[in-house]
């Protein structure tokens, strides 16, 4: 009795491995944008970024600080507010700010992404307008996107023009 449960085990265990989340397998964000970056530079990011799936018609343009590497201004166009944990986004606003590259660290799991400071039109608090975003990179493309269900193709996202 004990050896057909073997097999069964080993059958279960092999689908196990080949689900999406279970394996190593590229994730979604992989096959529709490029790899998550674990670093990138100032002169990666700068340039205007326009918005895919449900950030389009939203645009973010990233200047490059010469005194400060990894950071600059930023300014955007048409760039929601609200809870980025309800399935709507919120009102939209033309604002400005400063960014910054947050590093991935040494694990195979901590990725960079790119953080945003709104000053103007007013500051928001934390939660009232997306903040972070991740950054994927692939093909020459760079991507900037909410971090979303690895398993499905984030639905908001930005593409570096001219990449």
């Amino acid at each position: 009795m004990s050896r057909a449960r073997l097999p069964a085990a080993a059958v279960v265990l092999a689908l196990l491995t080949w689900l999406p989340g279970c394996s190593s397998a590229p994730t979604a964000v992989e096959g529709c944008m490029g790899k998550q970056a674990v670093g990138a530079t100032s002169a990666e990011l700068a340039g205007t970024y326009r918005g895919e799936g449900d950030a389009e018609g939203v645009t973010l343009v990233l200047k490059a600080s010469e005194s400060k590497p990894g950071s600059g201004t930023v300014t955007v166009r048409d760039w929601p507010t609200g809870d980025w944990y309800r399935s709507e986004l919120g009102e939209s606003f033309d604002g400005s700010g400063t960014w910054s590259v947050v590093q991935g660290g040494t694990s195979a799991t901590e990725f960079a992404h790119l953080s945003l400071s709104f000053t103007a039109p007013k500051r928001f608090l934390d939660g009232d307008t997306l903040d972070s975003l991740s950054i994927a990179e692939g093909d020459g493309r760079i991507h900037l996107y909410a971090e979303d269900d690895p398993d499905v193709c984030p639905t908001f996202r930005l593409r570096l023009q001219g990449g």
